[in-house]
Parts: structure tokens; sequence; C-alpha cells
């Protein structure tokens, strides 16, 4: 009997083989991984690359700055925002169960970006108005800061002369205020997204003083702050000389618990200084004289991803400004230009 069961086994064996015509085919992983890069000579910024491998079924690019594409192909154009050199990675991926294979490649990318806004304020008179408005009043709370300007419109406060923005900061009552400012801004005028912004400056003196060139999101007026995103590209107390804060404000990160930090520099408010934002999809970094001092990562999670407008302002006191010296009479922050390339 057991040799009966036995050949019908076998027997049942030999059949299922013989069934499915043999044996199944191993899968084969990837190999033999060849990647190339060509850079536009344009200084446009755009790559092509080209991978290629036997047994791929599709491709992963890290192109060295934080961000991914997978393609089948293994033919890509990726257009870079800022000039540098990268490492790009690519890893060849097989059918499920085999193994992938990486290869790098070194670039230098060469961007030449083109000015496309500026204001170079080189008329005599009122700021552009097709270029800025104003913020008027106290706002709430000091404009939630418990500062202590009342910010104008006038002359008194912010003019154009000798090449020169100057915004005018006041000891004088004015509407119930100590203190008068001005703050401009480009809402409703100008705003962008990613690129790199210059403004030079020389700051105001007087302890108690804040002068500031910063940045608030497009849907400031629909989502308020923080969820719009902030970025202080210069921000500076009169009561710590030539000490300039740069700092990111969004969910999470905002107030006494931003993205902050700071570098020294002479001369701030005898000398002219260039202030500068780089802001890309993967990294937005923050210069004085070309001097890196703060930088933040990128990413669809936080606010950095949409247009932002300009705001110029001196603001009095507050929780930044701090206590504002009694003998203070005036001052004056003083802009050569505000400028946008891409």
């Amino acid at each position: 009997m057991r040799a009966i069961v036995f050949y019908c086994m076998v027997s049942f064996g030999l059949f299922s083989c013989s069934k499915s015509g043999g044996s199944t085919p191993a899968l084969l992983a990837p190999s033999n991984l060849m990647v190339n890069a060509t850079v536009n000579s344009d200084n446009s910024g755009n790559v092509s690359f080209t991978a290629t491998a036997s047994n791929a079924v599709s491709y992963e690019f890290d192109y060295g700055n934080g961000i991914f594409e997978t393609t089948a192909s293994g033919v890509v154009q990726y257009k870079y925002n800022a000039s540098g050199n990268y490492t790009v990675k690519v890893t060849a991926k097989g059918s499920t169960g085999t193994t992938a294979i990486s290869k790098t490649i070194d670039i230098t990318v060469t961007i030449s970006a083109g000015l496309v806004w500026s204001d170079e304020f080189d008329i005599a008179g009122a700021p552009n108005a097709s270029k800025w408005g104003y913020d008027i009043g106290t706002g709430a709370g000091g404009w939630g800061n418990n500062e202590l300007q009342y910010y104008t419109n006038r002359a008194d406060n912010s003019y154009v002369s000798n090449g020169t923005l100057k915004i005018i900061a006041k000891k004088e009552a004015y509407q119930g205020s100590q203190y008068t400012s001005a703050r401009l801004l480009s809402k409703g005028k100008y705003s962008f997204k990613y690129g790199k912004v210059e403004v030079r400056a020389k700051l105001p003196a007087g302890v108690g003083t804040w002068p500031a060139i910063w940045m608030l999101g497009d849907n400031f007026s629909t989502v308020s702050w923080p969820a719009c995103g902030e970025i202080d590209i210069m921000e500076h107390r009169g009561s710590e000389l030539n000490k300039i804060t740069g700092a990111f404000h969004y969910p999470g990160f905002y107030g006494g618990s931003a993205k902050v930090n700071t570098t020294t520099i002479a001369n701030a408010t005898t000398e002219f200084h260039v202030y500068k934002l780089e802001w890309t999809e993967a990294v937005m970094n923050i210069f004085v004289d070309d001097k890196l001092f703060h930088s933040l990562p990128n990413n669809a999670n936080i606010p950095y991803n949409q247009n932002f407008f300009f705001l110029l302002n001196i603001a009095m006191g507050g929780g930044f400004g701090g206590a504002v010296d009694p003998s203070f009479s005036s001052a004056i922050f003083e802009i050569d230009y505000v400028r946008v390339y891409k």
C-alpha cells in the first residue's frame, strides 16, 4: 500500500512539473548601471541625465539638494535654482525581491541669475507708489510686539533723496504714541517665489531701535501669522550694536521658538552692507556681505513654497527692541536698493 501511495505522489509531481512547462526562472537583479549628465551651457541651471542598466524597471534620482525623482525611462531633465557642486546619486531598481544598485556622479552648475524686480530709489520724493504701500497706525498690541511707534505715510517718516530711501523714526507725540516711524510693504504690488534677494542698507543707531528687512507669505490676510510664514533677512537691536539676526517663523517655530541665528559685523550703522537671501525649493540661506550665517532646509511641510512680499521698517521698543534710550530723538534707516534675481 505504501508503494502505491509513493508512486502516486511521484506521478503527481511529475505531472505538475510537466504541466507548468518547467521551473520558474530566477529574477535578475539590475547590473551594468551607467549614468551620464549634461549641464546646459546657457547657465540656466538645466541638467539632462541619462541612466541605463540591465534588468532595471525604474531609476531614482537624488539630485544632491534634497530633491528626489523616480522615472521608468532613466531619462530626466532637472533645473537647479542655485549655483554649486552637486553629487547626484542614481539608484536602479529591479523587480520586487531583487537588489538595487546605485552610482554617483559629480556635477558643477553655474547659474547667471537675471534681475527680475528692483527699486533703486533714484527718484526723489515719496517712495514709488507702484511698488510700495504703507501700514498705518499702531496695530493690535503694538503690531503684536508691544511696539511704541505710530506708523505713518508722511514725508516726515519716509522719503527718497540722493539715491536712497530714508525711513525715519522720531520721538514725538502723535496720535497717542510717543514715537513715529514708517513701515513700507510691497503687498498687493509685488511678490514672488524662490530667487535671490539683495538689499543694501545702513542701519539706524539708537538704543531701542528695531529696523528690519523681512517678508511675509501672500496668504497672510487669509491664514494670518505664523501660518503664512515669515522670513527675517535682517533684524538689528540698537542695544546690541552690529549684531545681525536672521530668522524663520512658521507653525511650530515662531516668536521665541523661531529658527534664529546671528552674526556680528562692523559698522552696521555707519556703513552700507548687503543683506541677502537665497531661496530655493530645497533650502533658504541668509547672508551678510556674502557671508552665510543662517540656513533652513525647505520642504513641502513648511510655508516657504508660495509667493512672499517685502516689508521695510523701523520699530521702536517692543519685545525685540527693548527699552528705548530716554535721550533718543531720531534715527534713519537708509536703503540703497532692493533687488530680486531669478
